[in-house]
């Protein structure tokens, strides 16, 4: 049976360090998706001590993961005297944008399962995929496998992002573990949640008719928002990985880049700062191994205020365009 519980969390992502903290993942290892959120190094490691090893990708296959790069992972893991003791994923990505397919979940599952560790997925915009049959989440798979090899699967999930309530400080962990559930219970009364807050969303959560409109409405919105994004910067000349959710796309500009380096990268950043005004992550932030490729955001703003963010882009561009040719 699926357990659940649920935790107030103090900082933005304390949920993982919790998570890090029921699983006693002290002065051990996790495998991590090489480009994730820049704050799991935080949350993960500060009070917990868990040491990161990533899991490397490539633009090649869309950054996908690999029973390769799993492999490679984990064997760098051991060469440095460190026990893996799980892996993290987040699916869909953030900063790529994309589901993780059901095929590679398969691969993960199977891989996690054969050296005895644990499988941490984090779903927190699994509501904000723009076609909902193009979302897997790993619970999907254990029920197709009948719950076999379950107890190391933990799903992680909040409000913040699907319905838009950061500021309600609510997250939730699944878990099949009974021994998780056990320790998590006992964890939740330092980060409880107020009755309140409990009361207005079991209200606000138990209106089905209100929940499917929402969800389909914000699924419509973020498919609309990605489309002009991606066509306003391929217009320019400037190509996106093909994305799926979430609220940000990854842009690649590599072909801007003076030099080929993170050096380069940061240096493209500064100047699009500093000349067209916008904030974009760029990819080094993200650990991504190839320069060039920035995270960006298109859900915390206006149409009309896109659209003036794509006309600086634009500007920029053709600046850029008549410097090459001088």
């Amino acid at each position: 049976m699926l357990c659940l519980f649920l935790l107030l969390t103090i900082l933005g992502n304390n949920l993982h360090h919790a998570t890090m903290q029921i699983l006693e993942l002290y002065i051990i290892c996790i495998l991590i998706f090489l480009l994730h959120f820049y704050r799991f190094d935080r949350d993960l490691r500060w009070r917990t001590g868990v040491n990161i090893v990533p899991i490397h990708c490539n633009s090649s296959n869309n950054f996908q993961i690999t029973p390769q790069a799993l492999q490679a992972a984990y064997e760098e893991a051991q060469s440095m005297n460190m026990k893996v003791s799980g892996v993290l994923i987040t699916n869909p990505s953030n900063p790529l944008g994309i589901t993780i397919q059901r095929s590679v979940l398969e691969e993960i599952l199977d891989f996690v399962t054969e050296k005895n560790i644990h499988l941490i997925s984090d779903e927190i915009y699994s509501g904000s995929v723009f076609s909902s049959n193009e979302f897997v989440s790993v619970a999907e798979i254990l029920e197709a496998r009948s719950y076999k090899g379950a107890e190391r699967v933990h799903i992680v999930y909040s409000l913040s992002k699907d319905l838009g309530l950061p500021g309600f400080r609510v997250g939730t962990v699944y878990s099949y573990n009974d021994k998780v559930v056990t320790t998590a219970r006992r964890m939740s009364s330092f980060t409880l949640i107020s009755s309140q807050t409990q009361q207005f969303l079991a209200n606000m959560l138990s209106d089905k008719e209100f929940t499917e409109k929402y969800i389909n409405i914000n699924r419509e919105r973020l498919k609309k928002r990605y489309e002009m994004i991606v066509e306003g910067l391929r217009s320019v000349g400037i190509e996106c990985l093909k994305g799926n959710a979430g609220l940000f796309c990854w842009m690649n500009m590599s072909p801007l880049l003076k030099e080929t380096s993170k050096e380069g990268e940061l240096e493209l950043w500064n100047e699009i700062l500093k000349e067209v005004r916008l904030n974009i992550s760029p990819g080094c932030s993200c650990h991504c191994s190839e320069a060039g490729w920035f995270r960006v955001c298109f859900a915390n703003m206006s149409e009309q205020t896109l659209e003036i963010a794509l006309d600086r882009i634009r500007k920029f561009m053709a600046k850029r365009i008549r410097t090459k040719k001088e």
